[in-house]
């Protein structure tokens, strides 16, 4: 089974979990408190459950920055494993609403605190083997890591089998954050009863049928970004899914995003919702 992100109160209380070397100090230095999530060596002794780690000799370590998570937090006086407010597999949830669209009566109490500002999960890097890698894409990419540590920082390859030591971190499942209906990448035109998830300019994009995709109703057109802002689509891109993933819909027509930047994180998301369908 998958681990859980352990989120700390502040950074000095993750040096009582976990072993981190200067590569992690320079790194939670910069990016802390924020959406980077650090695998690292478990501290002997360490008194965060095995479930917590998926019985990893690693632990997953984030200090967010959201104040009602830091509140809560330092309320605790506990550090808190969890994963996101959804079920396993289905969209991520960008906002309370979401969450209580998803879990409705499973769950006693929402906190809510507004909607996210980053829109994807976290930024996850393993720093436990010699050479570190992002294992989950975010809006702090490899190549902003790369300049901070000033040594060349790659993605985990697509071809990466995790069979022998198990899942290092959550979102590494081939079919992961799906909408109930499909999802067809890279489309060029928009067939009969789909809807559209755009990004910059809809010109030259048509209906399979005849038509321009522009003029298509409300329920059936979400832009992630018209000026092509891949941060501003990353935001975006669950809760403007979300609002596509609608029977009356047969599918979700997405257009091209740039695999580059954010966009390597916004494309590794649909991907893996593709697969699910």
């Amino acid at each position: 089974f998958n681990p859980l992100i352990v989120h700390v109160a502040d950074t000095r209380e993750a040096y009582k979990y976990a072993e981190l070397g200067e590569t992690a100090q320079i790194l939670m230095n910069k990016y802390w408190p924020g959406p980077l999530t650090l695998i690292v060596p478990k501290k002997e002794g360490s008194p965060i459950s095995e479930l917590c780690t998926a019985g990893l000799d690693t632990i997953a370590l984030r200090f967010p920055v959201h104040p009602v998570a830091r509140d809560l937090l330092l309320k605790s006086g506990k550090p808190i494993a969890a994963p996101s407010a959804n079920t396993s597999g289905k969209l991520s949830p960008t906002s309370p609403r979401h969450v209580a669209a998803c879990l409705g009566d499973k769950v006693d109490m929402i906190l809510a605190g507004g909607a996210a500002q980053a829109g994807l999960e976290s930024t996850v890097i393993d720093l436990s083997a010699e050479t570190p890698v992002v294992l989950r894409p975010g809006v702090i990419t490899a190549e902003e890591i790369s300049h901070t540590l000033g040594l060349d920082v790659g993605y985990i390859s697509k071809t990466h089998d995790s069979k022998e030591k198990g899942p290092q971190s959550p979102g590494l499942l081939l079919k992961h954050y799906a909408p109930d209906i499909p999802i067809r990448l890279n489309a060029v035109d928009v067939k009969e009863g789909e809807a559209l998830l755009g990004f910059g300019s809809l010109k030259f994009m048509g209906l399979q049928n005849g038509g321009s995709a522009k003029d298509l109703p409300e329920g059936k057109l979400k832009n992630l970004s018209e000026e092509g802002d891949l941060y501003e689509a990353a935001s975006n891109l669950f809760s403007y899914l979300r609002e596509l993933d609608k029977p009356e819909n047969t599918a979700i027509a997405v257009m091209n995003i740039p695999d580059k930047g954010v966009g390597i994180a916004i494309n590794d998301r649909l991907r893996r919702a593709e697969a699910a369908g």
